[in-house]
């Protein structure tokens, strides 16, 4: 189950997910975590057994979903809890998003992917760094 972190963003272990989901840089993680300290984005983490083994960070604009920030311990990718993340966030949204966007680099686009997200290139956004702009259609119940 998840639950909402956004004012625990500035922990360590938080800031350790965070750093996950960011270029690999003290400053980069700092402004991720102060990021939902000063607006409307929320940051919502996943915990078992008292451990946080993921967050989901994300604002949600017009119709759409967006995912700011996505991480799981290394040690517990492949297990499921990326894509159970995604999902119990859009089953807590209301109302629902007509779509999640994500932005990433090369190294998660196969994630994505795999979870039926439409993958386009936005080219090299930074030098030699190719970025990624991800996009699931939500389905509407009841149409």
């Amino acid at each position: 189950m998840l639950k909402d972190i956004t004012k625990q963003s500035l922990q360590p272990e938080v800031k350790e997910l965070l750093s996950y989901s960011v270029f690999p840089d003290p400053e980069a993680v700092d402004r991720a975590a102060s990021f939902y300290q000063a607006g409307n984005s929320r940051l919502l983490g996943y915990e078992e057994d008292g451990l946080l083994l993921g967050i989901i960070g994300f604002d949600v604009v017009q119709n759409e979903l967006i995912i700011r920030h996505l991480a799981v311990l290394p040690e517990n990718r492949g297990l499921g809890y990326g894509r159970g993340l995604i999902l119990e966030l859009l089953l807590e949204v209301q109302p629902k998003p007509d779509a999640i966007i994500a932005e990433t680099d090369e190294e998660a686009v196969d994630f994505y992917r795999s979870i039926g997200f439409e993958v386009y290139s936005m080219g090299e956004q930074y030098p030699g760094i190719e970025r990624f702009r991800c996009v699931y259609e939500v389905e509407k119940s009841g149409e």
